[in-house]
């Protein structure tokens, strides 16, 4: 049992570490698109969420995904030569070709360019141009013969630039004062592809108008204590609320679009981009696939970009542990888990959880470049077991590496170091109530099993000590250290050990927990709890049993509550339940009722006997078809009504035999009624004759 709740503590241990630690995408990731990117019967709903899902797979890298290409390819190739499809379709079907590649010739692409360039020039609003501009850089990338530059790059740049506002963020047209932060994102986005789409270079004044709306947007960027940015969207209208997920992705989409498309060095602050990164990481795995498509598409975005490429450190385990001799290991990649450039990495200073006190460490890490992590051979001699915060930095060997990657400044990163806590002098004794002093003292073993008996009075106490120290000889306190006392009645009363240092004690004075114990006397069971998520040996003991003989209670004295009842206890084995049945009365021999039963049956064969002395016959038996099947139903009917006669003996009741009877009554006066008919006819024939 104690082994068990070891391993439970630790368990949560782990999760609260890793809550608290940004790990690059892993395989985790790849497993959770296969879950939430599944097409209903061998499609998408729409060629929007068929881009989101690909271009998550896309990303993932994962070899193996749905094979949509035949229905999905049709749907694109219907949405790009029908000349009623709108702008949003055309671009999301362009997107999904992209990845797809259907097949679409030239003079496809060439049809829709020029309607694409109409609709660039009587745009009213910032998603027609995001549409109409974002199809057109799709075209040139899939395209190259087609024509789709503009010629009045500038008039429709500063028609975009014309919907910023002075905090960096943008509306959605010039009719609607609002403010978007995913506004921003797609409107620099779409700046990006004017810039790529420009027949000549566009005015760098204009850009650089850009470039300083991009450096007031970050300037409201939110922060998490952690490090971590995002931008939260405070527009709520017609368009929707948009997550801090899809805001950040929008944003951090639309930045590394402009600065790869404007060649401009944007001088991004480096920890915010990280803490870009980190914002992304942070959640985790999402539960939704537009979620899992932000997440992925954004840090796609940083993986490559010209801004500045995020680099993550993270530790394989955030748990060490003293007893294993564990190495403190951590790996450095980009977002996406590829290989990081040369580097090293330190480890400046260790604080205690809880504490603001560090120990300066200012070690470097050793590489492995065949596992591709860093490590330190030997934890400082000072790490006991606990949880601490341990603070890294991240050098770049190469000084052109610095302009291409974001290391941040320190990383805090929570780890938890496990070890075998030493537990001894463990005692429990009776002492009596009035001096202290020992009638009876037992010696524990905690780290084995205990069935110790004891017995009190209200008059005495029970005392229970023991010593716990840590790897390194240190005072140890745990999380948890309860003892419990279990009447046999089920009632159950807890108790907090506390502590001196690493001396443990507790001493129950019995007289003033009568009514606690709600002066139940009879056997009470011991049980003592001690865990922690870095004690290794965190331990649920039984240790015995003490009798106590407590004073009657008086009459208004509190009752036990009621215990809880098991709902599994329903379903087990009832009590036998005992009948006892009446005696049978007393029957008369067997011989009396045979010759009853003689008695009975003795007319019937005075009946069949009579019918010999009359010598009945079948002489007047109707010869022609239809009195003759009257007949034949007549007779049926008599013995129809003798087998009813028979089952009411046997099983029928009065009811149901009256109601039987009444319809074969009915249907013997009707053939009865036609056959006596066909007789008395005949008969008069006969006579007349």
């Amino acid at each position: 049992m104690g082994k068990v709740l070891g391993f439970l503590i630790l368990a949560v241990c782990i999760l609260i570490c890793e809550a608290a630690i940004f790990k690059p995408i892993s395989d985790s990731h790849r497993s959770a698109a296969l879950d939430l990117l599944t097409p209903k019967d061998g499609s998408f709903e729409s060629l929007e969420v068929t881009y989101k899902a690909l271009r998550s797979f896309e990303v993932l890298g994962t070899g193996k995904q749905p094979d949509i290409k035949a229905v999905t390819c049709k749907s694109v190739v219907d949405t790009v030569r029908s000349p009623s499809s709108a702008s949003k379709d055309l671009f999301q079907a362009l997107r999904v070709n992209r990845i797809l590649k259907c097949e679409l010739n030239n003079e496809a692409f060439a049809g829709i360019a020029s309607r694409l360039k109409d609709n660039v020039n009587s745009a009213g609003s910032l998603l027609d141009y995001y549409y109409s501009v974002g199809s057109l850089v799709l075209i040139e990338g899939q395209a190259s013969e087609v024509d789709v530059h503009l010629g009045g790059a500038d008039s429709v740049f500063r028609a975009i630039k014309a919907l910023s506002q002075s905090d960096g963020r943008w509306r959605y047209s010039s009719n609607n004062p609002e403010s978007s932060t995913f506004a921003a994102g797609i409107a620099l986005e779409s700046l990006a592809g004017v810039i790529s789409l420009a027949s000549s270079e566009i005015d760098r004044s204009l850009i650089s108008l850009v470039k300083n709306d991009i450096l007031k947007l970050l300037d409201g960027v939110e922060k998490y204590d952690d490090g971590a940015y995002y931008f939260d969207e405070k527009l709520v209208d017609a368009h929707g609320y948009q997550s801090p997920l899809s805001a950040s992705s929008a944003v951090v989409r639309g930045i590394t679009a402009f600065a790869i498309a404007s060649d401009e060095d944007l001088n991004l602050p480096g920890d915010k981009i990280l803490g870009l990164a980190r914002f992304f990481l942070g959640v985790g795995i999402p539960g939704k696939a537009e979620d899992l498509f932000y997440q992925l598409d954004a840090l796609a975005s940083l993986e490559n970009n010209r801004v500045s490429i995020p680099l993550i450190l993270s530790p394989p385990t955030a748990v060490l542990s003293l007893t294993r001799k564990d190495q403190l290991k951590v790996n450095v990649n980009t977002v996406l888990g590829s290989a990081a450039p040369s580097l090293s990495v330190k480890l400046k200073q260790i604080f205690t959880s809880g504490s603001k006190d560090a120990s300066i460490i200012d070690q470097d890490l050793k590489f492995d470049p065949e596992n591709a992590v860093h490590f330190l051979d030997v934890l400082p001699e000072n790490i006991d077991a606990g949880s601490y915060i341990f603070t890294f930095e991240i050098v770049l060997h190469n000084p052109e590496d610095k302009k291409i990657y974001a290391a941040g400044g320190r990383t805090k990163v929570p780890i938890y170091v496990t070890g075998f806590v030493k537990v001894d002098h463990a005692e429990v004794a009776v002492l009596d109530s009035d001096l202290g002093n020992v009638e009876t003292q037992k010696r524990l073993d905690l780290a084995g099993e205990n069935s110790i008996s004891l017995s009190a009075n209200h008059l005495q106490k029970l005392q229970l000590s023991f010593q716990l120290t840590s790897p390194l000889g240190n005072a140890f306190k745990p999380h948890q250290a309860f003892l419990k006392l279990r009447h046999e009645s089920k009632v159950e009363h807890i108790f907090v050990v506390g502590n001196s240092g690493n001396f443990f004690e507790i001493i129950l004075d019995f007289l003033g927990l009568v009514e606690k114990f709600f002066y139940l006397s009879g056997r009470y069971d011991i049980q003592l709890t001690v865990g922690d998520a870095v004690m290794e040996n965190s331990f649920f003991q039984h240790l015995g049993s003490i009798e106590l003989d407590l004073p009657e209670p008086p009459e208004k004295a509190a009752r036990p509550p009621p215990q809880a009842v098991d709902a599994s206890s329903k379903f087990g084995p009832k009590a036998e339940i005992s009948h006892i049945f009446r005696a049978p009365e007393k029957r008369p021999p067997k011989e009396l009722s045979l010759i009853f039963l003689a008695l009975v049956l003795l007319p019937f064969v005075g009946f069949l006997v009579g019918l010999l002395r009359l010598q009945v016959n079948l002489k007047n038996f109707p010869k022609a078809s239809a009195p003759a099947t009257f007949a034949i139903l007549f007779h049926f009917g008599i013995a129809a009504v003798l087998s009813l006669y028979l089952l009411f003996w046997l099983k029928l009741n009065l009811f149901t035999t009256l109601k039987a009877l009444g319809f074969l009554g009915i249907f013997l006066m009707f053939v009865g009624h036609r056959t006596l008919a066909y007789l008395a006819s005949s008969s008069a024939k006969l006579k007349s004759a």
